[in-house]
């Protein structure tokens, strides 16, 4: 069984930063592909940004891009989403994602999402 635990979500500023982090229960996380999707309130969830298992191909959205960083450290079975120049429309519940096939999806195993409200 495979669980996902996030933290790191709450209230910031525009313009402000926030490090969310995921943390993965079982074996051969390092083989696991990890992505963050984010759904804001009454929208579609939409993806955010991805990491292949190797860590060596990252992938983002556009609307993120030279905001938003993912990594991962495999020996603390864990990925982070190191958000920066955070705006309004960063405002979502963002949910933490694992597969054991590729970054481009699809996901098989999710978090409960952590709430990240950005204030204007």
């Amino acid at each position: 069984q495979v669980h996902l635990v996030e933290s790191g979500g709450g209230l910031v500023q525009a313009g402000g930063s926030l490090r969310l982090s995921c943390t993965v229960s079982g074996r051969f996380f390092s083989s696991y592909a990890m992505g963050w999707f984010r759904q804001a309130l009454g929208k579609e969830r939409e993806f955010v940004s991805a990491i292949s298992w190797g860590a060596g191909n990252t992938y983002y959205t556009d609307s993120v891009k030279g905001r938003f960083t993912i990594s991962r450290d495999n020996r603390k079975n864990t990925v982070y989403l190191q958000m920066n120049s955070l705006n309004p429309e960063d405002t979502a519940v963002y949910y933490c994602a694992a597969n054991q096939r590729s970054a481009s999806g699809p996901y098989d195993y999710w978090g409960r999402g952590p709430q990240v409200t950005v204030s204007s």
